[in-house]
């Protein structure tokens, strides 16, 4: 396997770092805060160079009822609009639940926000996003007000419009925004669709997190989803799908959350564990609880979370600073 290596410590502003993407004309690294472990810290969004640079660019509007932003997934639509999905209810505090939000902001290159606003909102757990031509798709990774008769959580993606404005989310299945479902299986993690990316052959390919399983969403002509089905799995080499990323060559890599690890799935659907570390502060670049990663200035970048624990999680406990490793392309 791999060994990661350290490519920035994160400065104390950030301490949960999350979800990236590249700045379309710049090309800094865009990385997303949310900063769940110090709620009096504001969610924000960093640029970083390819030195390892870090400014903040913008602390992310706060909703106007909680008075808080807590963005996780993010994208850049054509326009330079930044798109960002504000994960309220991830803390489970109660007066934050069903205030989710896709959020928009435009700013310009020093972070002053020219233009915000709200694309959907009163979202349960919106989680990583994708844009595609005129619209966005983006992950809900818990749906507690759908009872399944099967006793499994729930999971979705939807479907926006990058034009749409304060779309009402109903976190249930007769939701028109909807274009595909999950349930997830795990016995003790009970988190379903969370990393998302489109592959090379413009399906769309999302990771149900709790099953370590990535599905492959077909469109017709017309945008709409024609199917949904289980595209690769191997519990030996992946165990849990948190953000993911293809490469020029169709590699498909993913955050491994659970166990501390990078997974890759090459185009004949081979999962290899490429990756991995203990229980870790990071300092040296190991992977602390990675939740995100990007192929960017030709290496693999992952963001350390580094914050759940649990019986079925590597991580124990929550450090700082935050860091960001790296890995080579395997």
């Amino acid at each position: 396997m791999l060994t990661s290596s350290l490519f920035a410590i994160l400065p104390d502003y950030v301490v949960t770092p999350d979800s990236m993407t590249i700045h379309p004309t710049g090309g800094d690294l865009v990385l997303s805060c949310p900063n769940y472990a110090n709620e009096s810290l504001p969610g924000c969004v960093v640029r970083i160079d390819t030195a390892g640079n870090v400014r903040k660019w913008f602390d992310t509007p706060c909703h106007p009822e909680t008075g808080v932003a807590r963005n996780m997934g993010i994208e850049f639509g054509p326009d330079g609009t930044l798109y960002l999905c504000d994960n309220q209810g991830w803390s489970g505090t109660p007066e934050f639940a069903f205030k989710g939000r896709m959020l928009a902001v435009y700013a310009d290159d020093d972070g002053t926000i020219l233009d915000e606003h709200t694309v959907a909102r009163d979202m349960q757990h919106p989680n990583g996003v994708r844009v595609r031509g005129n619209y966005m798709y983006v992950t809900q990774s818990v749906m507690t007000k759908v009872h399944d008769p099967s006793g499994l959580m729930a999971s979705a993606v939807y479907r926006f419009a990058l034009d749409d404005r304060d779309i009402h989310v109903t976190n249930t299945l007769d939701d028109p925004n909807i274009i595909a479902t999950f349930l997830t299986h795990h016995p003790i993690t009970q988190y379903g669709a969370d990393g998302i990316a489109f592959g090379p052959d413009g399906a769309l390919y999302v990771g149900n997190f709790g099953d370590g399983t990535v599905y492959r969403i077909t469109f017709d002509a017309d945008g709409n989803a024609t199917s949904n089905e289980p595209w690769a799995s191997n519990p030996d080499q992946l165990a849990s799908t948190d953000g993911m990323i293809f490469d020029a060559h169709g590699n498909l890599y993913i955050a491994d959350f659970s166990v501390n690890a990078i997974g890759k799935i090459a185009p004949d659907k081979t999962v290899t564990r490429i990756a991995q570390s203990p229980d870790t502060d990071g300092l040296h670049g190991e992977l602390n609880q990675p939740g995100e990663v990007i192929v960017w200035d030709g290496r693999i970048i992952a963001s350390c979370f580094n914050l759940v624990t649990g019986p079925d999680k590597v991580n124990t406990g929550h450090t700082l600073p935050a860091t960001l490793a790296q890995l080579p392309l395997a």
